[in-house]
C-alpha cells in the first residue's frame, strides 16, 4: 500500500501532532497521505476526501472513532486501521508505542484484512420508510424522557418472539459484542462469526435472555404504547451516534447488511488474546 487517507478525530489528537509524524513517516517511505483534519459526528461531511486512489483509510482516535469511520468508507469498499488514540481501543489495531512498526507493516503490505458483518437498519412511520443506515456495532432502542420502560414486540422472520417491557433492546453484530451488549449481560462473539445478538435491556422479566440468531434472519421490533393514554417515546440509535425519535407504531426492522466494514489486522494478535488484554486484563501465554 502506498496511498492513504488520514481520518482525524482532533479532540484526540490535539494540534494533529501524532497526524502529522505518521504523514511525514509515509512520505519519507515512499507513500502517499491525505489529512482529513476536520473528524466530526456528521456522517456526510469530508465524505469528498476519500479518491480513487485511496487504498487504505488510517482512522485516529478510539472505538467511537472507528465506528464513525466505517459508515464514511464502506460504501467505498476500502479497507481501515485504527490507530488507538482513546481508552479501551478494542476495534483499534495499532497502539503508540508501535506505531512506526504498525505504519511498516501497512506500507510492506504485510497484514489481513477482516470483513466485519454489518447491519441494515430501516424505520416505518404510518408504514414509511423514515430513516435507513448501516451500523458495525448495534443498532439500540432506548427509553427518553421520564425513567419509564418501554413496550415492544420483537418477530423473527415474520414470526411472533415475544413481548418486552423494559428500558430497550440491543441489537448487535458480533464486533459490537464487547460493546454495549456486552454490559447488558449479552454474550461475547469472535467477531469472526456470522450471527446477530439481541439481548434486552433490564427487562422487567425473570425470563428474558439475550438470544443469537442467524445472520440470515430478518428482526422487526415494533414499538407498543405501555398505556392507552400515555404517549411513550423512545430513542434509536446507530453505534450510539445517530439517533432518531420512536413513537408507538413504529416499527424498525433490521437485518444483515450487504457491505462489510474491512478492518486490516497487522499485528497477528488473536481475538481471545486481545480479548484477555482489554476486557480482562493481562495475557498469559500457556
Amino acid at each position: 500500500m502506498k496511498n492513504f487517507l488520514i481520518l482525524t478525530n482532533k479532540k484526540k489528537d490535539p494540534g494533529l501532532k501524532i497526524s502529522k509524524h505518521i504523514q511525514e513517516y509515509i512520505e519519507k517511505s515512499g507513500g502517499t497521505s491525505y489529512r482529513m483534519c476536520d473528524f466530526t459526528r456528521d456522517i456526510q461531511e469530508n465524505i469528498g476526501c476519500i479518491t480513487k486512489d485511496t487504498e487504505c483509510v488510517i482512522v485516529l482516535g478510539g472505538d467511537g472513532s472507528m465506528l464513525h469511520a466505517a459508515r464514511l468508507v464502506v460504501p467505498y469498499d476500502i479497507p481501515m486501521v485504527g490507530v488507538n488514540l482513546g481508552t479501551l481501543g478494542f476495534l483499534t489495531e495499532i497502539e503508540i508505542p508501535k506505531l512506526f512498526e504498525g505504519l511498516d507493516c501497512l506500507l510492506n503490505d504485510q497484514f489481513h484484512i477482516e470483513e466485519r458483518m454489518m447491519l441494515d437498519g430501516r424505520v416505518f412511520h404510518n408504514k414509511k420508510g423514515t430513516y435507513h443506515l448501516n451500523a458495525l456495532n448495534d443498532i439500540v432502542i432506548t427509553r427518553s424522557g421520564f425513567s419509564r420502560i418501554i413496550s415492544f414486540k420483537i418477530l423473527v422472520n415474520g414470526k411472533f418472539l415475544d413481548d418486552y417491557a423494559a428500558d430497550g433492546v440491543i441489537v448487535s453484530t458480533p464486533t459490537g459484542s464487547t460493546g454495549y451488549n456486552l454490559s447488558a449481560g449479552g454474550p461475547i462473539v469472535n467477531p469472526k462469526a456470522n450471527v446477530i445478538l439481541v439481548t434486552p435491556i433490564c427487562p422487567h422479566s425473570m425470563q428474558a435472555k439475550s438470544m443469537v440468531l442467524s445472520a440470515e434472519d430478518e428482526i422487526e421490533i415494533r414499538i407498543e404504547p405501555v398505556r392507552d393514554n400515555q404517549l411513550e417515546e423512545a430513542y434509536i440509535t446507530f453505534d450510539g451516534q445517530v439517533a432518531q425519535k420512536l413513537q408507538p407504531g413504529d416499527i424498525l426492522k433490521i437485518k444483515n447488511s450487504s457491505k462489510f466494514a474491512k478492518v486490516i489486522k497487522v499485528n497477528g494478535d488473536s481475538f481471545y488474546k486481545t480479548l484477555r488484554i482489554k476486557v480482562g486484563g493481562k495475557y498469559e501465554e500457556k
